[in-house]
C-alpha cells in the first residue's frame, strides 16, 4: 500500500487537539492543498473563511449544534459555496450589457450554479483534509455550519449568493492519540456496476450486521434497531429540521426571492 492509500485509509475525525497551534505554514500548505482541488471548469466558485478568533470559535460551538470541541480546535476553516465573485465579474465585464446587445438572456444565478458552488466547495474541503493529514494536523468536518444561516451570514457579512456548505476544525493529534477507524459499509452495497439497485431485506440485515451486534437493548432511544436509531439522531432530530428550515432559506437568498 502506497503512502497515499495509507493516509486515506487512516484518516478519523479528530475532535480533541493537541495544545499546539497550527503554524502559518502548514496553513498555507493546507490551503493551498484545498485551492488545488478539481473545480467546475476551473471557476473555483467557492470562498475559504479562516477563523482563528477564540469568539467566534466559541459562537460556532454553539449555532452548530451545541459542539463544545469546535471552539478548542486551533484553526476552524468554512468552505463558502460562491457564485457572488463570479457574477462581480460578469458585471465587471459588462456581460449583462453584452447580453443585450446581443438580445440573450442574462441568467440570474438559480439552482444549478448552486449544486456546481456546493460541490467546488466541497470537493476543496477535501483536499483539505488529505493535506492537513499528510503533514500530521487532523480534522474534523462539521457539516451543522448549514444551519442558523441568518446568524452565520450576519457574522461572515455574507452576501445574498454565498452560504457556507462545509466546515472543518483543524489541530494537531495528541500525542497519546490512539486512532479509532470506524469501519464502512462492505463496497457490494454501495458500488454497482451501470445501474442503481436496491437491496433486499437480507442484504440490509448483512450490511448493518456489524452495527445491530454492538446495539444495547436499553438503548436511550428505545430504539429496536440502527435503523430507528439512524433516524431519531439523524434525519427525525430537531437539528435537522433546523437545518432543512436554513438551506430553505439559503436558496430563497440564492435565487434572490429574498433581498
Amino acid at each position: 500500500m502506497n503512502s497515499t492509500l495509507e493516509l486515506l485509509n487512516n484518516r478519523m475525525s479528530l475532535r480533541k487537539y493537541a495544545d499546539k497551534p497550527i503554524n502559518e505554514q502548514e496553513l498555507d500548505i493546507i490551503l493551498q492543498g484545498a485551492l488545488r482541488a478539481p473545480t467546475a471548469g476551473n471557476m473555483m466558485l467557492y470562498s475559504i473563511l479562516v477563523i482563528k478568533d477564540e469568539e467566534k470559535k466559541k459562537r460556532l460551538s454553539e449555532t452548530c449544534d451545541n459542539q463544545p470541541f469546535i471552539a478548542t480546535a486551533p484553526v476552524v476553516l468554512i468552505f463558502l459555496a460562491d457564485i457572488e465573485r463570479t457574477y462581480d465579474y460578469f458585471k465587471h465585464c459588462k456581460v449583462e450589457e453584452m447580453c443585450k446587445e446581443r438580445e440573450i438572456e442574462y441568467r440570474e444565478p438559480g439552482s444549478a450554479s448552486l449544486f456546481l458552488a456546493a460541490s467546488d466547495a466541497l470537493i476543496a474541503a477535501q483536499n483539505a483534509v488529505i493535506a492537513a493529514e499528510s503533514i500530521g494536523v487532523g480534522s474534523c468536518y462539521i457539516g451543522d455550519i448549514v444551519e442558523n444561516y441568518e446568524i452565520h451570514k450576519e457574522m461572515f457579512n455574507l452576501p445574498n449568493k454565498v452560504f457556507p456548505i462545509g466546515m472543518l476544525c483543524l489541530g494537531h493529534y495528541p500525542e497519546d492519540m490512539k486512532r479509532r477507524i470506524n469501519t464502512r459499509h462492505d463496497k457490494k452495497y454501495i458500488v454497482f456496476d451501470e445501474e442503481y439497485k436496491h437491496l433486499t431485506g437480507e442484504e440490509f440485515n448483512d450490511m448493518y450486521d456489524r452495527l445491530e451486534r454492538k446495539l444495547p437493548k436499553d438503548n436511550k432511544f428505545g430504539a429496536k434497531n440502527i435503523g430507528q436509531i439512524m433516524y431519531l439522531r439523524k434525519f427525525g432530530s430537531e437539528f435537522f429540521r433546523e437545518m432543512e428550515r436554513s438551506v430553505e432559506l439559503i436558496y430563497k437568498h440564492w435565487k434572490g426571492n429574498i433581498v
